[in-house]
């Protein structure tokens, strides 16, 4: 950084720096998009006194806070997912208009998408909808049941979890799915005499299907438009940084492109950071897949910044499809594992953490983590590393000795509070009341040392920092709030919005950027109505969100709430 031309100075009712050091103050300076000093307005003169300065009152009786960060979150396919035609069982916020307010049941859902295809003038035209609740909805989709709501048309729904497709036998045809095509592909559903049963479970069987459904299930001219869309979401709900956790599951050169163009743009407003999704990269590369996720560094910007490989252990946790111990799900079903023992997935993974990687891995059911862990041992064994951040994502659920295990092996967690906020009410059902009580176990993981974030897994849940914080402090259902989902998992308003903030920028390896507001760091704020630490904290999550700041340029909410040219 050189001197400064010119400073802009924020005052504020309060600001919370997340900075242990200086917790609070009233005025932060800022130049050239990153802070220079915070504190009040006297113990700014130092720089004050000796550059040119302006003094700006507009959030004077707001409260500032780092910018929020999105620790695991999917920009990409959030907003191609939301932007199709949503299934939801439980409400889906819209940032440009009313939000969806969910079918209720089967039935619901079926006459959903009935009703979306006959408002399709051309009977042939692909039909594409997303959020099927599986859990809540007390079945898979098959080609049977789809066939109901068309015979002419191929009828496409992808699943709340982003882990699932299921088609009907129009869309199996006309994208030529075989008995022989999903031979021995793991999660493709298969009739009695192999063929299609209209089921793709998991990343191989989805993303197949992605690959023969491309064209009509991801129109390239209408992802800047989705990426607005995850934009604009994030940014009303305080959010300035947000990750993309499995950057290439689509294709690579065109999210290249695609993501270049969303941070050279000034209609957006995040700063994205990129974790390459190995598999899709050893899938076009090969051995030289390590050396060309290498390469995307030389793009990086100050709002694009790639860092760190992405690994899929387990399946998903809202479609009852993760893999979990003994006992099973109650009706003793097992889930879907990608790597079949520990040894198998550090094999993979060897590589990457041969070459200093930051490893962030999705693992779900205690089945998964147990194979998380054990493949992390491995690594350990084969070259020690320190500060490897190794980062298991979503930690579903996990055993106390799990918790303590994380901890031996220096790895860090990123969890997603929804699966007992929104879904403890739901799945109690498949997975039992206490091992959904307690998912993710924050309050444990907390007591152990280990670093912890908050994320939403957009489109999985909505992404909002302030109800995920709610939701770790109260331990309740946001949408019935009629009991505390284990209690003792709860932790402290000031450990809650460090899991949204510093502690989130920690696990994805960027708290020297962005997390708290410190000297140096990039001058990003949340602009808030009140105070999360004051405030009751039943009301956290009802707290407005005025204004994000990103590199001290202002973006107030009611900017973000329609569409507009990148």
């Amino acid at each position: 950084m050189s001197a400064p031309k010119k400073i802009t100075v924020f005052v504020a009712k309060k600001i919370v720096t997340m900075d242990p050091a200086l917790p609070s103050a009233s005025a932060v300076a800022i130049a050239d998009g990153k802070i220079l000093s915070v504190g009040s307005l006297d113990e700014l003169k130092p720089w004050l006194d000796k550059y040119p300065h302006e003094i700006n009152q507009q959030f004077a009786d707001k409260v500032l806070y780092p910018g929020f960060v999105e620790a695991h979150g999917h920009p990409l396919l959030g907003g191609i997912t939301q932007t199709s035609l949503p299934l939801t069982a439980q409400p889906l916020p819209n940032p440009w208009g009313p939000a969806f307010a969910g079918v209720a049941n089967l039935a619901a859902a079926i006459a959903k998408l009935k009703e979306y295809s006959a408002a399709i003038k051309d009977p042939t035209e692909p039909l594409l909808s997303w959020g099927y609740d599986i859990a809540a909805m007390g079945q898979m989709p098959d080609r049977q049941m789809l066939d109901q709501v068309s015979s002419t048309r191929p009828v496409l729904v992808w699943d709340s979890s982003e882990h699932n497709f299921f088609a009907n036998t129009v869309a199996l045809k006309k994208y030529g799915v075989t008995a022989s095509t999903i031979k021995n592909m793991i999660g493709a559903g298969l009739e009695k005499d192999g063929s299609s049963n209209g089921q793709f479970l998991g990343a191989a069987a989805s993303q197949y299907l992605m690959g023969v459904a491309g064209k009509d299930l991801l129109n390239p001219e209408k992802l800047p438009t989705a990426m607005l869309y995850s934009n604009d979401l994030a940014q009303q709900n305080g959010i300035t940084s947000y990750s993309e956790m499995t950057f290439g599951i689509i294709d690579i050169p065109l999210e290249t492109a695609l993501f270049k163009k969303i941070t050279e743009s000034n209609a957006t407003s995040l700063r994205l950071f990129p974790v390459s999704y190995a598999e899709s990269f050893t899938a076009k590369y090969g051995e030289q897949a390590v050396s060309e996720v290498q390469k995307l560094k030389a793009l990086n910007t100050e709002r694009l910044m790639f860092n760190g490989v992405k690994f899929i252990g387990d399946d998903a946790y809202l479609a009852n499809t993760m893999m979990v111990q003994n006992p099973s799900y109650t009706d003793w079903h097992k889930g879907l594992m990608f790597y079949a023992t520990p040894v198998d997935y550090a094999k993979a993974m060897s590589p990457w953490w041969q070459a200093g990687f930051q490893i962030h891995v999705h693992s779900n059911g205690s089945a998964g983590i147990v194979n998380t862990l054990g493949a992390l041992q491995l690594l350990q064994d084969q070259k020690p590393r320190f500060d490897h951040r190794f980062t298991l994502q979503h930690f579903g659920l996990p055993t106390s000795m799990m918790v303590k295990k994380v901890k031996a092996l220096g790895a860090v967690v990123s969890v997603n509070p929804a699966y007992f906020y929104t879904r403890a009410g739901i799945q109690a059902k498949d997975v039992g009341h206490d091992r959904v009580s307690y998912a993710t176990r924050v309050g444990d993981l907390v007591r152990e040392g280990v670093v912890v974030s908050l994320h939403s897994d957009n489109p999985v849940a909505p992404p909002r920092p302030l109800t995920e914080v709610w939701a770790v402090v109260n331990r309740l259902n946001l949408y019935t709030g009629d009991q505390k989902w284990a209690p003792a998992q709860a932790v402290t308003v000031a450990q809650a919005m460090r899991m949204v903030t510093i502690d989130a920028a920690y696990t994805l390896g960027q708290e020297d950027l962005i997390g708290s507001i410190e000297p140096g760091k990039f001058a990003d704020f949340t602009v808030l109505e009140d105070d999360p630490m004051t405030v009751p904290t039943l009301k956290i999550k009802d707290i407005p969100v005025a204004a994000t700041i990103l590199g001290g340029r202002i973006i107030l909410v009611s900017e973000t709430q329609k569409p507009r040219p990148l």
